[in-house]
């Protein structure tokens, strides 16, 4: 074990000497012992933003938490200055957020996708140990074989856990039981000192709530155990169409406000046939709503609000007169509310449709230039306003949601940035401009950046007016960064001091940029 230990660190000299060398010669796969690290691939250095495209020098396709540990503790333990690390989940970034520019991609899905399933008896909760490489997707199927499901989801399933708990993992059943990072009981992490660590809310709780929301600032989660529930066998998935943006949105913060009733609440504006289309595929209900969207001077736009309410087939209950003992406190456009009856799986999974369909007709290997934000409820017209003095209805392709979430269900001492609320108000929302940019139609290198230069007017100006804050943030300098976490910036900074002091993790979210300087042979042999 010694010599082949030993046999290890040589072998990472001669890495460390290769990253910090103007002439990278990682070229073949070099067995570090029980690592191994591959030359760089194509998918390392893209994401699903493709955007951006930095490419590392080298991967590790670990096997297990322990080739993690390695890596990263005789990183730490060397005082190198100039190599880092990012974990790439199954590569779901926007902008390079899990890259690592002539550093080293961890592939976390090279993990095996551990699931075990601890089912409560009456009183004890149910939850999953589940690796930080598994998707969210895989936990789906394992758990429906014994009756259960996590309780918070994300939309898009095909996402890893460790890669939505380094973020806060939100849709439409936040507002009920809170993001994913609120529905986490225990972390293992490997700290940026290489540090193996288990971690829950009594048991090193700083690192717990740090990871949860850290952006990957501070260490890799390898396993997570996540709260289950009892699954239900069906979902009632009911829409409704609005002319006017307070009502629409009143609606919404009325179906919050009965989480009894309500298990699931989302909302999107129409602004063209394309939206109405795209966001249709995965509902199977027919709907016969064609508004009349305007001319293009001036456009009319609609909105539409989409819950859920859970179906678990019991005799004493009744979801149809759930539905209407909803529906009848609403004020959508009369004769345009519409509900179907799936299963909860493919309810869970209705973004798949919608990529299938996409990857059928060449357009999901496009461009994505998305923003995220969370916006205090007293802003949210003025976002919308914003909105759509930046956004033509004309051209627009891909999906605007909007949708409001509790703060209440949020943890205060997680790394996650929420706006400043400045009152008891408890209802905030997410607006997400998912947008698609295709090369192929005429989105050259110049409409890229004019979408980005766009976005980044409504991020900056939002931030500014009305107080919005980012979510899955992405702020081109350490000063849009320092502005971004406000007063919580210095506890951010000691938790990188006390976690990853050389900044070895999460290079891509350019928070803490490493220094230029070069390092000589004579440092690199001073850590042996």
């Amino acid at each position: 074990m010694e010599i082949a230990m030993v046999c290890t660190r040589v072998n990472l000299l001669i890495l460390i000497l290769s990253l910090c060398s103007p002439y990278k010669f990682i070229q073949s796969p070099m067995d570090f012992g029980p690592l191994n690290l591959l030359p760089t691939t194509i998918a390392a250095s893209s994401d699903f933003g493709r955007i951006l495209f930095h490419s590392p020098s080298a991967v590790l396709k670990p096997q297990s938490p322990r080739d993690i540990s390695l890596l990263l503790s005789f990183l730490s333990a060397s005082s190198l200055g100039k190599v880092t690390v990012a974990a790439r989940g199954a590569g779901h970034s926007i902008h390079g957020q899990a890259q690592a520019l002539d550093g080293i991609v961890v592939e976390m899905r090279s993990l095996p996708a551990e699931i075990e399933l601890h089912k409560g008896g009456e009183g004890d909760v149910s939850y999953a140990d589940v690796s930080g490489g598994a998707m969210w997707i895989e936990l789906l199927e394992q758990s429906l074989k014994a009756g259960l499901a996590p309780r918070s989801w994300t939309d898009y399933l095909y996402i890893t856990i460790g890669g939505t708990l380094s973020n806060a993992g939100i849709s439409g059943q936040t507002f009920k039981h809170g993001p994913q990072i609120s529905n986490v009981l225990q972390l293992e992490v490997v700290t940026g000192r290489g540090e193996t660590v288990t971690c829950s809310p009594t048991k090193n709780a700083e690192l717990f709530s740090a990871v949860l929301g850290g952006l990957g600032q501070f260490g890799i989660i390898t396993r997570a155990r996540i709260l289950l529930q009892e699954a239900p066998q069906k979902v009632k998935w009911v829409r409704a169409f609005y002319d006017d943006f307070g009502t629409f949105t009143k609606d919404q913060e009325l179906l919050v406000s009965m989480p009894d009733m309500v298990d699931y609440v989302e909302g999107f504006i129409v602004l063209n046939e394309q939206s109405l289309h795209s966001s249709s595929i995965a509902f199977p209900a027919n709907m016969d709503f064609s508004p009349d969207f305007g001319t293009k001077g001036s456009p009319k736009i609609y909105y539409c609000i989409e819950f859920a309410v859970h179906d678990y087939q019991r005799k004493n209950t009744n979801v149809e007169q759930v539905v209407e003992a909803i529906s009848v406190q609403m004020s959508h456009i009369a004769s345009h509310l519409y509900s179907v009856e799936v299963s909860y799986f493919d309810f869970l999974n209705r973004v798949r449709m919608e990529e299938m369909s996409l990857r059928s007709s060449g357009l999901w290997e496009v461009h994505h230039p998305w923003l995220n934000m969370f916006v205090p409820k007293a802003g949210i017209r003025d976002l919308r306003d914003l909105l759509m003095d930046n956004i033509s209805p004309d051209n627009f392709e891909g999906l605007i949601l909007i949708y409001p979430l509790l703060r209440d269900k949020w943890g205060t001492n997680t790394s996650v940035v929420l706006p400043d609320s400045g009152s008891t108000e408890q209802v905030m929302y997410v607006v997400g401009i998912l947008r698609s940019a295709n090369p192929d139609e005429g989105c050259s290198h110049h409409c890229l950046q004019e979408l980005l230069r766009r976005h980044r007017h409504i991020a900056d100006t939002a931030g500014v007016r009305i107080g919005a804050k980012q979510y899955l943030a992405h702020h081109p300098t350490p000063a849009g960064w320092h502005q971004h976490f406000g007063p919580r910036w210095e506890r951010f900074v000691e938790r990188k001091n006390r976690f990853d002091p050389l900044s070895i993790l999460g290079p891509g979210q350019g928070i803490f940029p490493k220094g230029s300087t070069g390092v000589s042979f004579r440092a690199v042999s001073s850590a042996f």
